[in-house]
């Protein structure tokens, strides 16, 4: 074989083992959610038959929450999160998407959370469109020993917003965690679900979309 064959074949093997490897790391990030976004949550398989088995929400003390399936506004895909409330002092109410809760089918995150490489991520966010009501929402996180952690948000913008939620902003809650929670002010992973409570008096609606993480 002559030099210019030799390097043709050399090039060649190159050029292959080096798209090879690209192919193999770019495969490996999605598996491990490697990178600079992770989608958790669109909603997608949110039907106007399921969304009661597909979505833990319920409410008490007077304060009332209903949960339905919008196609109309979404921010991305065909379908978005529809929450209509109405709180009252004294009530309370959830909306909760993930793994280990009552609601069995609500665990429908697209990467199951022992999948998720936690400490790559700084950031959980999700699309609200909101009415700019001025209305507070808790947001909280369950983490893998069952201890809530918190993050208030408020609806200041009629349309769709990105809420950006720092994991290092999150603090345990101190008004209520469940009996068998270990509460040990320290977030421990992997997380399981995902909450949002209305907490200002009054009635309002918002939508939820494309729940994500991201690194920053």
């Amino acid at each position: 074989m002559n030099i210019g064959k030799l390097l043709g074949v050399i090039i060649f093997v190159v050029v292959i083992f080096g798209a090879a490897w690209i192919f193999i790391r770019a495969s490996g990030n999605l598996l491990s959610g490697r990178g600079d976004i992770l989608v958790l949550d669109d909603f997608e398989d949110l039907t106007d038959a399921n969304v009661k088995d597909s979505v833990d929400f319920g409410s008490g003390n007077s304060s009332r929450v209903f949960v339905f399936v919008s196609s109309d506004p979404v921010f991305s895909g065909e379908k978005a999160l529809k929450v209509e409330y109405d709180s009252v002092p004294g009530g309370y109410m959830w909306i909760a998407r993930g793994y280990g809760l009552d609601v069995k089918g609500a665990a429908k995150w697209l990467c199951a959370p022992e999948k998720i490489k936690w400490d790559r991520y700084g950031v959980l966010s999700f699309y609200m469109y909101g009415q700019g009501t001025g209305t507070q929402i808790a947001v909280d996180l369950r983490d893998a020993q069952k201890e809530y952690w918190r993050y208030m948000i408020t609806d200041t913008k009629k349309g769709w917003t990105q809420v950006k939620c720092p994991l290092d902003e999150f603090f345990s809650r101190s008004d209520w965690q469940p009996e068998d929670a270990v509460v040990d002010s320290e977030m421990s992973f992997p997380l399981k679900s995902f909450q949002l409570e209305p907490r200002t008096p009054g009635k309002g609606v918002f939508y939820i979309d494309k729940l994500q993480l991201s690194a920053s």
